[in-house]
């Protein structure tokens, strides 16, 4: 009997056995064909974003198949091994949502022979238009080791190259980097990763691009002033210059509209062709100055006065699509320090260069402060429930405006002392002044009644008294925001001049402040990519930019006081559990076979 049992419980525990190492069998074979992960992270850092999922979801955006060649492969030093796996679980996660329209490949770029290694790096390389190289020197086994990785992908679509994207930045000529101080670009870029790989997407299958004009004929930005925001968009929308004239056909190709600080008035004709834009669904984005400060004459003599621009006539227009302008200037405490040469005080808090603190708004949500430098208060007026209104871009809670045209002078942040207080209640919410409205639903026209025989009459104008689809207006009080400086130089017959924006990027850097040492960086560069995206209807990348990854710092006081605490609990907890479970089954398998 005791024998039979004997056999029985072996028959049981082997088919037990086998069972478990059938199931991890499985598992394993599943998983190979399932990826499957779960993000437990707050800031939800490791998941895609809706915009993200939704565009790779839908197959209206791939006509064929995507095939990306990555060269991050092979005997590669921890922390780009930990950068490379980073692409791969990316681009899983896109597999999830799009399937086999997307397929990718690792290459080791360095096996094969020496020319073939350099005719691949030729073709990587193309010229300086794709994929950089990056110098890499790091230590190993005790010696000084130096190595070149091409850390970026090549995007082949339709059958033939379409895009390369750089996914970690290359090496300046006779710079390599130093791959101990490589930790924060490499985490940087990890966190960049969706967003630089969907845009590549996006540029390699985009078959046909919305139309964005600049405005051009009442004294708008130049092309040499707006070159860097063009590049900026210009991957993803197709840039026009516009001038209206006598055309009445002048916007009939165009899906958005961008009027950047007019200085001339409208005439009828111009202002009934922008409405009607708008009726069909145009979107529209106005940066407008309403006063003209003479910057020169403040550096000079420690005041000015300032003067309206003539009536332009548009901000009656906007006011109809519930966005007013005033004629003012806002001053907030949050804002850029100005140097004062020759004076007491050599550095001043300058309230009119305003940081503009962003809202929770697509548009905005998570930017860096964007510089709006003598910028004028936006107000939502009219109650139309077909329209909705919502603020963009706001001053801080410690800020006022100033009197209609109002005199500047050096001397006005000396009166308020070191801790500036421009309103009795500086932390209160209700001192926010808007500073970018935005306007969205369906319009009524502005010259529904009053609209000329000349229009009217006109069979080609196609009059619309109100939306025929629902259209976007944005209103920032700031003209130059968008604004870069640029070089001019002659051609080599010196018959006519190039022009090329400095090499700072003012979007995003400010000389003046470099020159006095102070750390800073705007967001304007974002926050314009954004705006167009946003008044486009292109939402792919738009919670990608605006997503907020917060990396903790390490206490070190923490660190300091507990150390040992934190060693023993790393080191010494794991060994007294396995010690402790240890003891528990010798317990039980001596009373088990005692009995």
């Amino acid at each position: 009997m005791a024998e039979k049992k004997k056999v029985i419980k072996g028959i049981y525990n082997w088919t037990f056995l086998a069972i478990v190492i059938v199931a991890i069998i499985l598992i394993n074979i599943i998983s190979s064909f399932v990826y499957q992960r779960y993000d437990m992270t707050e800031d939800q850092r490791y998941s895609l974003a809706d915009g993200t999922m939704t565009y790779l979801e839908n197959t209206e955006h791939f006509k064929s198949r995507l095939n990306l060649k990555i060269y991050l492969e092979g005997n590669l030093p921890a922390e780009i091994n930990h950068f490379r796996n980073a692409v791969e679980d990316k681009l899983q996660e896109f597999k999830q949502y799009a399937g086999n329209k997307i397929e990718y490949q690792f290459i080791n770029p360095n096996v094969g022979t020496e020319q073939e290694q350099q005719d691949l790096f030729q073709t990587i390389f193309s010229d300086g238009k794709g994929i950089l190289p990056m110098d890499l020197v790091y230590m190993k086994d005790g010696s000084q080791s130096q190595m070149m990785v091409w850390p970026g992908a090549i995007i082949e679509y339709g059958g033939s190259t379409v895009q390369s994207v750089q996914l970690l930045p290359g090496s300046k000529s006779g710079r390599p980097y130093q791959l101990d101080n490589m930790t924060d670009i490499i985490q940087n870029s990890i966190n960049n990763l969706e967003y630089m790989l969907i845009s590549a997407l996006r540029r390699a299958t985009q078959e046909s691009k919305p139309r964005i004009a600049f405005l051009h004929g009442h004294g708008e930005l130049k092309w040499p002033q707006t070159q860097r925001v063009r590049a900026l968009i210009s991957p993803y929308f197709n840039i026009a210059d516009v001038t209206i004239a006598d055309s009445v056909h002048a916007l009939d190709n165009i899906d958005g509209l961008i009027i950047a600080q007019p200085r001339t008035r409208f005439s009828d004709k111009d202002l009934f062709l922008i409405d009607q834009f708008l009726m069909r669904g145009g979107r529209l984005m106005c940066f407008m100055d309403k006063l003209r400060i003479d910057v020169d004459t403040l550096e000079q003599t420690g005041q000015t006065h300032t003067t309206r621009y003539s009536d332009l006539r548009l901000d009656d227009m906007l006011f109809d699509y519930g966005l007013k302008i005033h004629d003012n200037y806002v001053m907030d405490a949050r804002c850029l320090p100005k140097q004062v040469p020759l004076a007491k005080q050599a550095m001043i808090p300058w309230f009119f260069n305003v940081m503009a603190t962003p809202t929770s708004h697509p548009i905005s949500r998570n930017v860096e402060p964007v510089k709006l430098e003598y910028t004028s208060e936006i107000q939502f007026v009219g109650q139309d429930p077909n329209i909705a209104l919502t603020p963009i871009l706001t001053s801080s809670t410690n800020a006022a405006v100033t009197g209609l045209a109002p005199m500047v002078s050096l001397a006005l942040p000396l009166n308020y002392g070191k801790n500036p207080e421009l309103v009795p209640n500086p932390d209160s919410e209700t001192n926010k002044k808007c500073l970018a409205g935005l306007a969205e639903g369906m319009f009524k026209s502005h010259f529904r009644n009053r609209i000329n025989d000349e229009y009217a009459k006109n069979p080609a104008t196609k009059t619309l008294e109100a939306s025929s689809k629902e259209g976007k207006v944005l209103l920032i009080g700031n003209g130059r925001f968008i604004a870069n400086q640029y070089d001019s130089m002659p051609n080599k017959l010196g018959t006519a001049y190039q022009y090329r924006p400095k090499q700072l990027n003012d979007l995003q850097f400010s000389q003046e402040m470099i020159n006095m040492n102070i750390p800073h960086f705007f967001g304007n560069q974002d926050f314009f990519q954004n705006l167009t995206d946003y008044m486009m209807g292109d939402n792919s990348v738009l919670d990608i930019r605006s997503r907020q990854i917060d990396i903790h710092q390490i206490d070190s006081e923490e660190i300091k006081s507990n150390a040992s605490f934190y060693k023993i609990l790393n080191i010494g907890l794991p060994i007294g559990m396995i010690l402790l479970f240890a003891f528990v089954l010798n317990i039980i398998r001596k009373r088990k076979y005692s009995k």
